[in-house]
């Protein structure tokens, strides 16, 4: 198993993406367990709210893992893209998610922390957004990030690939994250405030989340529908994204 849950007292779920050798990159397999757990806490009413986080101190998740063959449709109107329906919203699931990040939460990461409430983040962690230093479109991560940070935060972050990282300190600045805490303790904090939400009548929590949701969904629902297009036309051909990717230069700057 790839993805880790647990369940903590007054109604609080905890899940793990446990492979912390990998950065908590997300294959297909962990993919499909990612599935199967929101799906699943839809039905079990002893779960009130989610704290989702990573296994290790290095990284959150780093997104897709790039040994992930998925073959693509030859039209450049079509995309598989095995992160599409790996967050709690993509499948139905409106009780509360707190996001815990502690290291690195990079490109494909932003599916998740998109479809999350609100983000608690410890002060090591970072954030970037790889794809156009390795030759990628950065559309999903782009459109969901826009939805948490101003314009001009999530354009630099896009635009400046590798090259720079964004700190927990400005990611709280900018809004993506809504409390910082000390090193190692994200997790804790996270399910503080998913015990509250817990403690709450569920149907009234629920309602709440899905009427925040509402209050955007027409623009992200259109901004999504024109991502695949963009990231078939735009995308690098898989071998010079892998010859960039081998060429990659070690340093950055942390703002």
């Amino acid at each position: 198993m790839t993805v880790r849950v647990r369940t903590e007292e007054g109604g609080v779920a905890v899940v793990t993406l446990d492979r912390p050798e990998r950065h908590n990159a997300i294959d297909l397999e962990t993919a499909d367990e990612l599935i199967a757990v929101w799906r699943r806490f839809r039905r079990d009413d002893s779960v009130r709210a989610v704290v989702l986080t990573g296994a290790g101190e290095r990284a959150f998740c780093t997104g897709v893992d790039r040994s992930v063959e998925v073959p693509q449709p030859s039209s450049p109107y079509a995309l598989d893209d095995p992160l599409r329906t790996v967050g709690p919203k993509a499948n139905d699931l409106w009780k509360p998610v707190v996001a815990a990040v502690g290291g690195m939460a990079c490109g494909g990461a932003f599916y998740l922390l998109g479809e999350a409430e609100f983000i608690v983040a410890d002060e090591q962690a970072t954030f970037f957004d790889p794809h156009t230093t390795y030759g990628m479109v950065s559309a999903y991560e782009a459109i969901y990030m826009a939805q948490r940070m101003p314009f001009g935060e999530v354009a630099r972050m896009a635009l400046m690939g590798t090259a720079e990282r964004v700190s927990a300190r400005r990611a709280y600045e900018t809004g993506l994250v809504s409390e910082v805490v000390p090193a190692g303790e994200a997790t804790a904090a996270a399910v503080r405030a998913a015990s509250v939400m817990a403690s709450y009548p569920t149907e009234a929590v629920q309602g709440t989340v899905r009427a925040l949701w509402t209050a955007k969904e027409a623009a992200l629902t259109q901004a999504l529908a024109q991502a695949p297009q963009l990231i078939a036309l735009g995308n690098l051909p898989p071998e010079r994204q892998a010859a960039r990717f081998a060429a990659r230069t070690p340093g950055f700057r942390l703002r």
